[in-house]
This record gives structure tokens, sequence and C-alpha cells, in this order.
């Protein structure tokens, strides 16, 4: 496979301008050290650069106001039919949390429906990279870590990473699923309840 870095560098000059100015949840770091940690975590597990510039994108559709017409006309077909199959369908104009569990069954739904590797591969490095966070921000701020969410029961959100971990068990055998599967098992523990791991700094 040539290494032509230049859709690379397309997708995350194009993502650092659609995420320009917007944090990430709950802290006052950018939002683009995400998809950049997702892309480094997918580029540990593929060399197809397309895949890894789709993970760098994989926020654009839900969080920004990039269109779907305008990133398939930027990037084509095979980079758009990736991150829209990892979109949530955010339900605008309602409120989140009201629709939190039904967006997280459907993720799982379609997850388990999901018959591309590439498509999997780019929800653990998204995943991967926010449990991360979460786990390091569990272990500064503690339980105060759970305002910042939409959804305020532990248990839920412990079945949602679970679920999805199960989802993509095709992975299993890389470093990165296995580090889901740690992380998860840490933070929230086997019943979904987050496990005495906070340590002193």
């Amino acid at each position: 496979m040539q290494h032509d870095f230049t859709i690379l560098e397309k997708a995350i000059s194009f993502a650092v301008e659609a995420h320009q100015g917007l944090p990430r949840k709950g802290t006052h770091m950018p939002y683009i050290l995400h998809p950049l940690e997702s892309a480094a975590i997918v580029g540990s597990l593929t060399d197809d650069l397309e895949v890894i510039a789709a993970t760098v994108l994989h926020d654009v559709l839900e969080d920004t106001s990039v269109t779907e017409k305008l990133l398939r006309s930027e990037f084509g077909d095979r980079i758009a039919d990736w991150v829209c199959a990892e979109s949530e369908n955010k339900r605008k104009g309602q409120p989140e949390a009201e629709t939190w569990q039904l967006r997280k069954q459907e993720t799982i739904n379609h997850l388990q429906r999901e018959h591309r590797l590439e498509v999997k591969m780019i929800t653990l490095g998204d995943k991967l990279s926010n449990i991360r966070a979460i786990y390091w921000d569990y272990q500064r701020i503690g339980d105060q870590l759970w305002d910042r969410f939409n959804q305020k029961d532990i248990t839920k959100i412990g079945w949602y990473y679970r679920s999805v971990a199960d989802a993509i068990r095709e992975l299993h055998d890389t470093p990165a699923w296995r580090e889901l599967d740690e992380l998860i098992g840490k933070v929230f523990g086997t019943r979904g309840t987050v496990s005495d791991t906070k340590t002193e700094h």
C-alpha cells in the first residue's frame, strides 16, 4: 500500500476547522484532541489511511455543522459511509438526556448487525479514547465526573460501554480492545457499578 498521507492530512485539517472552538465535554481541552487520539488508536489496528482519516472525522456529522453531502464531496463515499455508520441520530431539538437510552440502544443494535471491520475499528478507537478520559478524570475528581454527562445513572453508562465492547468483540485479540475491556472493568466493575479504583495524587 502506498503511503500517500494527503487524505489523512486533509481529514485532520478539515476536522480541526469543523471542531474549532469546541471543548471536550466538561473540560477546557480542545475537542479535536479526542478524534486525533481515536485515530492514533485506529492507526495501531490498520495501515489503511482512509480508515484512520474516517476516525479523525467520526464526530463531524454528530457535533458540527458539516453535512453528509459536504463530507461525501470532500472525502468520497468510502470514508463518508464509515463516518455515517459511526454517527448517532442525535434527534436535534429534543433534550439529549431524554433520548440517551434510545440513541445508545440504536448504536448497540447497529454494531451487532455491522459486518464491516472498519466501522468496528473506528468505534474501538472512539470508545477507548472516551473510557481513558473517564478513567483518568475519575481518579482526579471522583464522583463529580458524572455531573458532566447527559446520563447520570452510572450503571446505565457501564451497560453501554460493556455492550459496545461485546459488539466489537471480534477485535478482542488486539491490545486496544483489551485495554478497553480492562478500563470498563476498572471504572464500572463487573456489575456496572464504579469500582474502588480512585487513587490519591
